[in-house]
């Protein structure tokens, strides 16, 4: 009996004590993470960015949402919110490209093994034969990195998608498939090709209704309408136009907005559920968006330190900072835009910033690793 009241009192003085413990861990986070605001009102003072929104997460928990500076600085001014909408750039490919074939996979519409060639036939030449779909997604299919959009424009007009993949089909192989890592936004205009051929729908429709809308994603598109612009970051001023709702990349201009290696809008709390649904194996609030093999496909290395989809030991994932730990996966955008999610602490980090406005001279490297360390040191 003695026992029995020993045991009930311990219960009951770790009950009393826990929200008091919890509420002192909460503050001593809070307190870590508030380092961020003056890294981030640093890099604008300094000019490398003209605003950012950042965005830490664990689970399914929001720890830190703020914004920062200005949306737009010329030819007009107007403030950075936290639901600020950003042209996410490359990481248009492994949320929206990437995934998506991922959503093929699971319904058994494709296979990683299945050669380019079957879905799109005239790509199948000049070295490119053997090219499966596992090589575009890791970046290891032979294609060269880019190719002129200039000169498509001035051939084929400001839009013309079906040249665009044209061109891509027509090049030579650089090397042979699987042997060579070049980041390629060729191979990722390629794979929504594919999705388009292989799911019915563009890769816009497709990963609406298969990814967005389920994860809640409201304010994540291709081509956001008129509406939208006034809570679009800037990019670029382009031919004395401003970039505000029009995608940053040339080639993705092409394709009229819709692209498989750019062209993506969205918001930091729109991608905090995106990184709450990997963390999570594929499930969000009770639901499943995708297979728990399809998220290992995603963010486990499969080539030269690739995911099929995100980067987790390559050359470009200094991005993850010193602290992250070796499963951290991560990706970047060209206009300043990142994430890095983290399995073993389960902490996400989001960073979206204009840094290409006005004229394409900020940068977003030096954020982009003091932020990280701070939360990873702090979240481990």
């Amino acid at each position: 009996m003695k026992r029995q009241c020993v045991g009930i009192l311990l219960i009951l003085l770790y009950v009393i004590l826990l929200p008091g413990c919890q509420s002192r861990l909460q503050r001593e986070l809070t307190r870590k993470l508030a380092q961020i605001d003056t890294i981030v009102c640093k890099e604008i003072a300094d000019g490398n960015i003209p605003g950012a929104v950042i965005l830490v997460g664990r689970s399914d928990k929001i720890l830190y949402h703020k914004a920062f500076g200005m949306a737009v600085v010329e030819p007009y001014q107007g403030k950075m919110r936290k639901d600020t909408i950003f042209d996410i750039a490359s990481l248009t490919k492994p949320i929206a490209t990437a995934t998506s074939i991922q959503l093929l996979l699971d319904s058994g519409r494709i296979s990683l093994e299945d050669p380019v060639g079957k879905y799109i036939p005239s790509f199948a030449c000049n070295g490119k034969e053997q090219v499966q779909i596992r090589h575009l997604l890791t970046h290891t299919s032979g294609l060269p990195a880019y190719t002129s959009a200039a000169e498509l424009e001035a051939d084929f007009g400001e839009v013309c998608p079906d040249k665009v993949i044209e061109k891509i089909c027509s090049l030579e192989a650089l090397n042979e498939p699987g042997e060579k890592f070049r980041y390629s936004c060729l191979g990722y205009i390629t794979l929504a090709k594919i999705v388009e051929i292989a799911g019915g729908k563009g890769i816009d429709q497709f990963s609406k209704e298969n990814l967005f809308r389920p994860l809640g994603m409201k304010h994540t598109m291709y081509n956001p309408p008129q509406s939208w612009q006034k809570n679009i970051a800037a990019t670029e001023i382009v031919d004395e136009a401003l970039l505000r709702g029009t995608v940053h990349d040339p080639l993705a201009r092409l394709n009229g907005g819709i692209s498989g290696n750019a062209g993506l809008f969205t918001t930091a709390r729109d991608l905090s559920a995106f990184c709450s649904m990997l963390l999570n194996h594929g499930q969000y609030k009770g639901r499943t968006i995708l297979s728990s093999k399809a998220v290992e496909y995603l963010t486990t290395p499969q080539s030269h330190g690739r995911a099929y989809g995100f980067d987790v030991n390559s050359a470009y994932s200094w991005v993850k900072g010193s602290y992250a730990s070796e499963k951290a996966f991560c990706h970047t955008g060209y206009t300043g835009t990142s994430i890095v999610c983290d399995p073993d602490s389960e902490t996400y980090l989001i960073i979206l910033t204009n840094r290409v406005h006005p004229d394409d001279k900020g940068t977003s490297k030096p954020l982009r690793i003091k932020v990280a360390d701070i939360v990873f040191h702090t979240c481990r």
